[in-house]
């Protein structure tokens, strides 16, 4: 038995508090929300579209050392320089020459290097009709926004005999900041009334439709607030801004729901308004808050990782969970006292022809039959959705990691056909280059030359340049260029490293190994692609053990709290980790192997973003545990009132089943829509997420949870005496004191059910 009489008390106090002051609360929560709609209307023009590196790796540091003292070793803008007559003509020579200059003058611009200055193989292409002119644009990534909005224009396009093109990070990444923006405001332009007509079938009524909408409406706007004061104490990616339009529009949705659903079934079992949103509160109220805090607690663990990019999304989802559930709680309890039974007001089911009374099948019935057919057959159930499920998700192990690049963009984006031209018609790889920072009393050209000799003759280098020259296979072939020899300063300086590979081939990462493991008399930094990945692996591979460890404790410690059960925290766990297979699994098939690459429009790299299928699992198994605390929660409720477990399960498969297929439905529809992005990780997100939500609510919740808890029978809901005691003490139930032998409430006659089977409209 569990803490209900001050579960009682306390969902008495706020049931009261909403229906002595409704209007007063409701006018407070427009302020409040019209407030945030205007302090987050710029917090996407303040994110970033980085954070993917950690912070204390040794190839961020090398990175910023480098950047500060030698700007043009780390060059993140790119001038690709075209020319029908070849880039060696004298005519373009000396337009090009002009470029570099004017370029070089331009403010926070520095370190610029041209082909046409020490005709630099690696800046060539292989035909020679294009040659680059690198630079780097000091700043952080707003600042080097903003100079390049300045500058590009002056560039791009013909310029006398040359035709020039715009590319390099910078590029990469301003382009990918205007596109997200871009695909956002699509989404939630196909979202939003598609979600609405979703919730009139659901609901039958445009009025009870409107509310769970109005509700994401609140978390969205209040989530962007939030974002934008975090922008002024730390870094936030902006592809956040996606998952605050899908949890906000999905989560809302999904409590929204639940609480208007209990509201019509109180007021359908003869209650009136006011008791029936104190009953909700108490009861479907307190399993949203529950709901909630697993949710947020799923979220929460990547703060166990370094990147902002994770913690970017950490911020958001928590954001968004709670104010979700803060207006479900007090902005929707407020509604529905004022609406009274106009909750029902604009009934479409009304314009339906009527069936005769006592025809069609009683609400719930197909999930009752499917929930009897299974639990008859659990056995083969169990095995046969395991099995299924573990096939699904083997296609990710032949997961490949890597980082994002422009490939992310659609293919006809400048950027990316600059950096697509460069991989195809430049030698070598000169996006994958390395650099090895080298400090102390040790340095010196000498020391550099030697370094640079060693490393050459390794597996997989192309060449290595620096302070003591250029080295190939072990041997120098030339001395030291003027600008090679300017690498090297007062006990510091750097060789820069080409591997005959892409940056995140497994050769490269190998490389990087084995470049770490050579003696020197001098500290040695190597960054550059492969070392940001070989650095971004490692870090996410040590943290990834706390936050799943996070996760799994505080998701025990919840699902103890609510049920009081010993076995049922770890089934749901154990259930909500294998409801995620199909995702994964779909990942490598679809993103990293390509296959649908040209339905879906993304251009294939054969690995997939680090952090990526990190961020996937904590959103999706949230998700999960959102639905599973909602069927647990009725399941348990009939427990308690009848002693019959069978019973109980069944009771709940029918009484949640519409339901949460109806939220399914619904939230995987909108990550659908973030899915439509042409930025290929945000379309992961969006259609990997989105085909979770569907296979938990429509095969684990359907299937494998009423096989499972048919096989442990009454073990479900066994605790050892300590553990009964402890649950009774500070453990919280949704349902008020239970009463054995209770008859049960009468459900009403919802339009939820059309989704499973057929509708029927009440007899007058």
């Amino acid at each position: 038995m569990t803490n209900s009489r001050a579960d009682d008390r306390g969902g008495g106090r706020w049931g009261r508090a909403v229906m002595a002051r409704p209007r007063l609360l409701l006018l407070v929560v427009l302020v409040v929300t019209g407030c945030a709609a205007v302090l987050g209307g710029g917090a996407a023009d303040r994110m970033s579209s980085g954070g993917s590196q950690i912070p204390g790796a040794e190839s961020t540091y090398a990175t910023g050392v480098l950047e500060e003292r030698w700007p043009a070793s780390q060059p993140n803008l790119l001038l690709m320089v075209s020319a029908k007559e070849g880039v060696d003509d004298p005519e373009v020579a000396a337009e090009a020459r002009e470029l570099a200059r004017r370029l070089d003058a331009e403010k926070s611009v520095g370190g610029v290097v041209s082909y046409w200055d020490g005709k630099e193989p690696a800046l060539r292409a292989k035909d020679g009709g294009e040659a680059l002119i690198t630079a780097r644009i000091a700043g952080d990534e707003d600042a080097v926004d903003a100079v390049l909005e300045r500058i590009e224009p002056s560039y791009a396009g013909r310029q006398g005999p040359v035709e020039v093109a715009v590319g390099g990070p910078a590029a990469v990444r301003h382009a990918s900041q205007e596109v997200i923006e871009e695909d956002l405001v699509r989404a939630e332009m196909i979202a939003l009334p598609v979600t609405l007509v979703l919730l009139v079938i659901v609901f039958g009524s445009a009025v009870a439709a409107l509310l769970p909408l109005l509700v994401g409406i609140m978390a969205i706007l209040g989530t962007g607030a939030v974002l934008r004061v975090l922008t002024e104490f730390t870094e936030v990616s902006v592809y956040a801004q996606n998952l605050t339009t899908a949890l906000g529009l999905g989560l809302a949705i999904d409590y929204a729901l639940f609480i208007v659903r209990r509201y019509r079934e109180e007021l359908a079992a003869g209650a009136a308004p006011p008791e029936a949103v104190a009953t909700s509160l108490r009861t479907a109220g307190r399993t949203v808050l529950f709901s909630a805090l697993t949710v947020a607690v799923s979220l929460a663990s990547m703060f166990a990782f370094e990147q902002y990019f994770l913690r970017s999304f950490a911020y958001a989802g928590i954001a968004v969970v709670l104010i979700s559930a803060a207006a479900s709680l007090i902005a929707l309890p407020a509604l529905l006292v004022l609406l009274g039974r106009r909750v029902d007001a604009l009934d479409v089911r009304r314009l339906l022809p009527k069936r005769r009374p006592g025809g069609g099948r009683e609400p719930g019935a197909g999930w009752a039959v499917l929930a009897r057919l299974v639990m008859r057959r659990a056995p083969v159930f169990l095995v046969g959705v395991t099995v299924l499920l573990v096939a699904l998700g083997l296609p990710f192990k032949d997961v490949r990691f890597g980082t994002a690049d422009d490939r992310q963009l659609p293919s006809t984006t400048t950027a990316h056909v600059v950096q697509q031209h460069i991989r195809d018609q430049f030698p070598g790889s000169p996006g994958s280059a390395l650099a090895v920072l080298a400090e102390g009393d040790g340095v010196s050209p000498d020391a550099l030359g030697e370094f640079s000799r060693t490393v050459s003759a390794l597996p997989h280098v192309v060449r290595v340049s620096g302070p003591g020259g250029l080295y190939v296979d072990g041997e120098r072939v030339r001395p030291a260029t003027p600008v090679e020899g300017a690498q090297a300063g007062k006990g510091a300086g750097y060789v820069t490293v080409l591997p005959d590979g892409e940056a995140t081939s497994a050769s490269s990462l190998d490389l990087v190994t084995d470049i770490r493991s050579i003696l020197v008399p001098f500290k040695a930094s190597v960054t550059g692609p492969a070392a940001v990945l070989h650095d971004t692996q490692q870090g996410t591979a040590d943290r990834l053990p706390w936050a799943l460890g996070a996760i799994a404790v505080t998701t025990l410690l919840l699902i103890f709290l609510l049920t009081g059960s010993l076995l049922l925290p770890l089934l749901a766990v154990v259930v909500n980790a294998l409801s995620l297979t199909a995702m994964f699994g779909a990942v490598v098939w679809v993103f990293q192997e390509g296959h649908l690459s040209g339905p879906l429009g993304f251009t294939p790299t054969g690995d997939i973003e680090t952090a990526l299928p990190v961020l996937m699992f904590c959103v999706a198994f949230g998700l999960s545990m959102d639905y599973g605390v909602f069927l647990v929660s009725r399941i348990q409720e009939e427990y308690e009132r009848s002693g019959d477990h069978r019973a109980a399960v069944e009771f709940g498969i029918r009484r949640t089943g519409g339901l949460i297929t109806a939220a399914a439905v619904i939230l995987g529809f909108v990550m659908v829509a973030i899915g439509t992005s042409r930025v290929t990780n945000i379309k992961m997100l969006g259609l990997g997420v989105g085909l979770a939500v569907l296979m938990d609510a429509m095969v684990v919740r359907a299937l494998l949870v009423p096989a499972v808890l048919r096989l442990t029978g009454r073990a479900t809901w066994w605790a050892p005496g300590p553990l009964r005691r402890l649950h009774a003490r500070v453990g919280l139930s949704e349902s008020p004191a239970p009463v054995r032998g209770k008859p049960e409430a009468p459900e009403p006659r919802e339009a939820e059910e059309s989704l499973i089977g057929s509708h029927r409209t009440e007899p007058a």
